[in-house]
């Protein structure tokens, strides 16, 4: 683990109820919507040496990847035809979120024809959630235990939508979203994690619980951590329900943790980085909806934090303790709307979960900010304590929704420009003017 000497004057605390430790030498890089995002996955899938394996929620039969790569499948079969380690974890939706099933390969009879179809030398395990819950992480590793080990995470589903570029089109349903490429030593707990669910998978042992010669063995637990690459700290943090899993072998250089009483650390995480900042909080989320999270604001703001936070554009489903922060001028609440081929604003869902504080500290992941990714979905966020990556993210998510170049601000003085367009944009919405700067709208 890194020294506590090391990590004793971080301005923002780590969790420190976690499986994964802090761990220095690592290099991020920002993945800004899904079409470059899976561009870079696919690439970074094609060049793999030894394995590809990751974990999946949602896969629309009607996904492509960009550049004529053909379905999510295609990609990945043509990496197992070469003789590379493919293993997917796919979610299984049980019978309280049956609902969910449309747009999950789940292991229907018509998705194991593809498979048959296609003669996927893939390896698949389905897993489910706790009852109600889901296994929502999204995660991508190559050549997991060597040297070249690559990990992604964030929060960008299968989904069509997701592979555009809101700045450039406004087709109504696309997506916002944000990856994190990863490479260092925190990449082993990325590959922990995927090995403590794949081994544990709820539905290894039935006949239509797994795929592929092979899916039926287990993997064993990493036990070297990858060579430095950079100098970013980062932490890997969960949202692990009690009771999913038993086997708390540690990570490398980490020390055992009891999974079966379960895991918060994205939460802890959120609320103490919250709770530190001193000058400015930007964050994205699908949902913003726990009173916890939103009472941390609330005193962030009578501190005098600048905060921004960019939600979907439904002005009706916004919680209404999250909408009162909007007394305080140095709250700004907005969404996004792209600008369509008629010249017509359409909003743009935002899917993304991250926040950024101070301009040194950030999160990107899975985890929305409501009950079930906070408290019991199966969810994975990277904490990383990075002045270079933090504003690098910044920067370039700034520019595509102001339209504007931030780099030469400080933190806070960017999150008040973007208030101050946020709300001239939405004075433009409110008289039917499409003619705004950027995408960023005051809600």
């Amino acid at each position: 683990m890194i020294d506590d000497a090391n990590i004793g004057n971080l301005s923002i605390p780590y969790a420190t109820r976690a499986t994964y430790p802090v761990r220095p030498g690592n290099v991020l890089h920002p993945l800004i919507d899904g079409e470059p995002s899976f561009r870079r996955i696919c690439e970074a899938i094609e060049h793999a040496k030894h394995s590809v394996w990751a974990t999946v929620t949602f896969m629309w039969a009607s996904c492509r990847m960009p550049d004529g790569r053909g379905t999510p499948l295609d990609v990945l079969n043509r990496a197992a035809a070469r003789g590379i380690d493919v293993r997917i974890l796919f979610w299984r939706p049980d019978s309280r979120t049956e609902h969910l099933k449309t747009n999950a390969f789940w292991g229907a009879s018509e998705q194991v024809e593809r498979l048959k179809e296609a003669d996927s030398r893939v390896l698949i395990r389905w897993d489910q959630a706790e009852p109600g819950f889901c296994q929502h992480q999204k995660s991508w590793l190559m050549d997991a235990g060597t040297e070249t080990e690559t990990a992604f995470l964030g929060g960008i589903n299968l989904n069509p939508n997701s592979v555009v570029a809101p700045g450039h089109c406004g087709v109504a349903g696309q997506n916002h979203d944000v990856y994190i490429e990863l490479a260092g030593p925190s990449a082993v707990d990325i590959h922990h994690n995927f090995v403590q669910r794949w081994n544990e998978a709820s539905e290894r042992n039935l006949p239509d619980g797994r795929w592929g010669e092979g899916s039926a063995n287990d993997l064993p637990f990493p036990t070297k951590v990858p060579r430095r690459r950079g100098d970013a700290l980062v932490q890997i943090q969960r949202t692990i329900h009690r009771g999913r899993y038993a086997n708390g072998h540690a990570a490398p250089q980490a020390v055992d943790y009891p999974i079966e009483e379960g895991e918060r650390s994205n939460f802890d995480q959120y609320c103490s980085a919250i709770e530190a900042a001193r000058s400015s909080i930007y964050m994205e989320n699908q949902i913003v909806a726990v009173p916890e999270i939103m009472d941390c604001l609330h005193q962030a703001l009578l501190r005098g934090v600048e905060i921004v936070v960019v939600v979907p554009a439904e002005d009706d489903k916004i919680p209404e303790r999250l909408s009162h922060l909007a007394a305080f001028n140095h709250f700004t609440l907005a969404g996004i709307a792209g600008l369509d081929d008629d010249g017509k604003r359409n909003p743009v869902w935002v899917h993304s979960k991250l926040m950024l504080v101070d301009g040194e500290w950030g999160t990107v992941g899975s985890c929305n900010l409501h009950h079930y990714s906070l408290f019991g979905n199966c969810e994975m966020n990277a904490a990383f304590w990075d002045r270079k990556a933090t504003r690098e993210l910044l920067d370039e998510l700034l520019l595509e929704h102001l339209d504007q170049d931030v780099s030469g601000m400080d933190a806070r003085a960017a999150l008040q420009l973007f208030g101050a367009i946020a709300r001239s944009n939405r004075l433009r919405y409110e008289i039917g003017d499409s003619n705004w700067q950027g995408l960023a709208f005051q809600l």
